[in-house]
């Protein structure tokens, strides 16, 4: 069989070296634009901090490593077309201009995102800077060792990661946020609120609902200026970090997509022509505290889709099973980790939900020392459904939000999480492990209502059972 992958940077390089372990008689093609593969992102912010000395370090595979493996590697070649119906695609080389064409029984489309450039006056200005790839963290590592005072445009994991990493080097960092708090997609208020007062001690500027609209100076000015609906601020450079867009153009017209604009797929990760499948970031999920499809650009879904693809173009074997979109933030010594559902987006999307607080400490007073620690849970009052987490600790309970993570998986309820068999050893937790008791607090809070049924869904136990 002739499979052709179209980039190759997580999803790509995962599916195309699953491909060539389980089934090295395939005939595998690689397109890709740059000359690199695999390039962690989520290590710029490391980078800019010195923290990991080597940007190349960031990377986990490379063309060769690929090529040694039997695939047929063409990278520094653009694909300018894809003609689904007679399985066709049009590639130039990029080095000599020449264009071909090539064609496949099955073809995986890994193109990843884009930064979401929004459309501003200004925004190709060269001190205007965008962060994803390999070679834009160049760029803003050579802006960052010349430039002062730099401006954040955008204040989600990547903008917060990069305005802590920049305040630790000496820099002048102006976050600017068009919604009234940071990382919304990921936290309620009081979480929200403590990043801030994180960076504003750290000596951060940040300005909340504040929607940037235009940055005007040319390319030879000493600074340029951010106009905004709050005011004019001047700045030697700003670094865009406003979200992502799906890269589907190649197959505009020819499958279905999302209203998000990433390729709609079915448990299979098989598009609507069924030989061609996609996986990534160009590629929507399911998204299971809501039970609806939803774009989430994370490198830890990006992997899993493509392990999965690898196996399902071969014979529908490996169902896609969804994800919570857990991820996790270190900011100045303090992990902050997140998964599912705030209760904010829970209420958007219509469900009965509510939120508990535990605020309290991960092990007992009379250990030798001991941190503080703060889990929001957000569960369903009508099926006890637990939709989400958020826990934050100078101790590192990111692990807790993986085992969030699975009892959403499992639509386990805050009965189920209440209750859940945990270790105990005053090194490590109290006799309820702090996940018990957030569980209890909710549970609490439904007695308190007069809602005091619970189900067991781990246990296969319901009300009517004795």
């Amino acid at each position: 069989m002739k499979v052709i992958i179209i980039g190759c940077t997580h999803a790509g390089t995962i599916a195309a070296t699953e491909i060539l372990k389980n089934h090295p008689e395939t005939d595998l093609t690689i397109y890709e634009r740059v000359d690199n593969f695999s390039f962690l992102s989520c290590g710029i912010s490391l980078y800019l901090e010195n923290r990991v000395k080597r940007l190349e370090d960031m990377f986990y595979s490379s063309p060769q490593e690929i090529s040694d493996m039997g695939a047929t590697v063409r990278d520094k070649h653009d694909v300018l077309k894809v003609d689904a119906s007679n399985h066709t695609i049009r590639v130039a080389n990029m080095e000599t201009g020449k264009v071909f064409d090539d064609t496949y029984d099955k073809l995986i489309m890994t193109t990843g995102s884009s930064v979401l450039v929004p459309p501003l006056y200004g925004i190709d200005n060269t001190k205007v800077l965008l962060c994803k790839n390999y070679q834009q963290a160049q760029t803003i590592q050579q802006a960052a060792q010349k430039y002062h005072n730099i401006a954040i445009i955008g204040a989600g994991y990547a903008g917060v990661e990069f305005a802590a990493a920049l305040s630790k080097t000496g820099h002048q960092v102006t976050v600017f946020q068009a919604m009234p708090q940071v990382l919304n997609n990921y936290v309620d208020g009081k979480m929200s609120d403590w990043v801030i007062k994180q960076l504003q001690d750290h000596h951060i500027d940040v300005h909340l609902e504040t929607r940037v609209n235009a940055f005007t100076g040319d390319d030879d000015s000493d600074q340029i200026t951010i106009e905004t609906n709050q005011g004019d601020f001047k700045t030697d450079v700003a670094i865009v970090s406003t979200g992502f867009t799906p890269n589907t153009s190649l197959l505009a017209g020819q499958v279905k997509l999302e209203r998000h604009g990433s390729f709609s797929t079915n448990r299979f990760l098989q598009t609507s022509d069924p030989d061609i499948y996609a996986a990534g970031d160009c590629c929507m999920v399911r998204f299971n505290p809501s039970r609806s499809a939803a774009y989430t650009p994370l490198a830890s879904v990006a992997i899993r889709q493509g392990m999965l693809v690898a196996h399902n173009i071969f014979g529908h074997t490996h169902p896609y099973i969804g994800t919570q979109a857990s991820s996790a933030l270190e900011l100045y010594g303090n992990a902050l980790a997140t998964t599912g559902l705030t209760l904010v987006h829970a209420l958007k999307r219509g469900l009965d939900a509510d939120s508990v607080t535990f605020d309290g400490t991960w092990r007992p007073d009379y250990m030798p020392s001991t941190d503080r620690l703060t889990i929001v849970l957000v569960y369903d009052k009508k099926t006890r459904r637990v939709l989400g987490a958020q826990l934050l600790s100078k101790h590192d309970i990111t692990q807790s939000a993986n085992a969030v993570s699975v009892a959403i998986q499992n639509n386990n309820t805050i009965d189920d999480l209440a209750f859940v068999d945990m270790l105990f050893q005053p090194n490590f937790d109290y006799p309820f492990n702090y996940l018990n008791q957030v569980a209890q607090l909710a549970i609490d809070k439904e007695a308190a209502a007069g809602r005091t049924e619970p189900r067991f869904t781990a246990l296969g136990y319901t009300p009517d059972q004795k």
